[in-house]
């Protein structure tokens, strides 16, 4: 995440936020109010006016910065010169590295929740974040313009690509209140996810020498009992 702001006026926007977060976590969109916002961030009423108009305008900057962190996570550019796999699989632990801050997930929260309960409120913010390509989607993209991956729709591509590391390290986390991946865990799950995804999409030209024996293959139910058990030990 980003370093702490200096400026005072910057802490108190932040502080705000944070206070938004948590209230619209704990409460839901319709219960919070501007009055519990500022009381919780120990800051007058109109502070948080002077910094955020409107309940609506703050929540659609929480999503919105939910949407750049994430966006933010897999920026990394395709490259020629080096081997899918390497690049793949460090596209992954950027993404997995933000799925497993405690931050994100709060925010990630608040957004389902709010979409749920709320489906319009939340649609324009929804879709104007879906205009832009994800990091994922970009470097499929890519590689499939240098013929190394097939000629594939990329943005079904990085669906796929998404659901195996989300299903994972994002939905038991949102969802069910499971503990982040392990450094170790967040490895074995971007690896499984680079040979599946690889061992589909990429030309056999490209395949060459990226998996060069054959791994113990990972099962579903290895994966959730190891995530049951990461949330007993932290519980």
């Amino acid at each position: 995440m980003s370093n702490p702001p200096t400026r005072l006026t910057d802490r108190k926007r932040q502080a705000i936020v944070r206070a938004a977060v948590e209230e619209f976590r704990s409460a839901g969109f319709d219960a919070t109010s501007m009055d519990r916002i500022a009381a919780s961030a120990g800051v007058s009423k109109r502070t948080v006016y002077n910094h955020f108009p409107s309940k609506e305008t703050l929540f659609s900057l929480i999503l919105e910065e939910l949407w750049a962190s994430s966006a933010a996570s897999v920026a990394l550019a395709y490259r020629a010169d080096v081997a899918l796999d390497q690049q793949l699989r460090q596209l992954l632990m950027q993404k997995l590295d933000l799925l497993a801050d405690p931050n994100f997930i709060d925010l990630a929260r608040v957004a389902m929740a709010e979409i749920i309960h709320s489906p319009e409120r939340a649609q324009a913010i929804v879709c104007r974040m879906g205009e832009k390509e994800g990091g994922e989607t970009a470097w499929i993209r890519a590689a499939i313009q240098d013929g190394r991956l097939v000629d594939v729709d990329p943005e079904f591509a990085g669906h796929q690509l998404q659901g195996l590391v989300k299903s994972f390290a994002f939905w038991p986390q949102v969802t069910l209140g499971q503990a982040p991946l392990s450094a170790a865990e967040r490895k074995r799950v971007a690896d499984s996810a680079v040979e599946m995804f690889l061992g589909c999409y990429a030309r056999a030209t490209a395949l060459k020498g990226i998996i060069a024996k054959p791994r113990k293959p990972v099962t579903l139910q290895e994966m959730n009992d190891a995530i049951a058990d990461q949330g007993k030990s932290s519980g």
